[in-house]
């Protein structure tokens, strides 16, 4: 069977998806709203990948949920802050905005889209198990896509028109 392969793309996604949530929400920290739930949004798709690991294991694959996507103090962070202490002040922050929101919004359909490959494995392998974390998980996963196209449609307007 080919479903740790399908678990693996789907760790693959939700790591990247944790990773520039959490790199976004640092960039536009002046942005309440996009601060704290993209750090939010990031601790879930953390939570998914804790939760595909006994399924990778089951199927011989890794996925190691340790440290990935988690925030860590030191020169990058610092860097960030800072940077998004000065962006906030530059007009241009809106398209920027624009630009990591559109970025998130993929990352997110494709990890949505892993998670519905492998639940369609689940369900045909008879991996009731696996089938109800994809039951349990994709549905927050679907929730940082929608909150990504609702983002985009509440700021486009402001940006694209000032």
């Amino acid at each position: 069977m080919k479903l740790g392969l399908a678990i693996r793309e789907v760790a693959r996604a939700e790591e990247e998806l944790a990773d520039e949530l959490l790199k976004v929400g640092e960039r536009h920290r002046a942005d309440h709203d996009v601060y704290h739930l993209s750090r939010q949004l990031s601790r879930w798709a953390q939570g998914h990948l804790a939760a595909l690991e006994p399924f990778a294991a089951r199927y011989e694959v890794k996925v190691d949920a340790d440290g990935l996507g988690r925030e860590t103090a030191g020169p990058l962070t610092a860097i960030r802050e800072k940077s998004a202490e000065l962006l906030a002040r530059r007009p241009s922050l809106g398209m920027l905005l624009l630009r990591d929101l559109r970025n998130l919004h993929l990352l997110a359909a494709e990890a949505s889209l892993n998670w519905t490959l492998l639940g369609q494995g689940a369900q045909a392998g008879k991996d009731a198990e696996l089938l109800e974390c994809v039951s349990l998980c994709h549905p927050e996963t679907l929730r940082t896509l929608r909150w990504t196209l609702t983002k985009l449609k509440e700021s486009a307007p402001q940006v694209l028109t000032s």
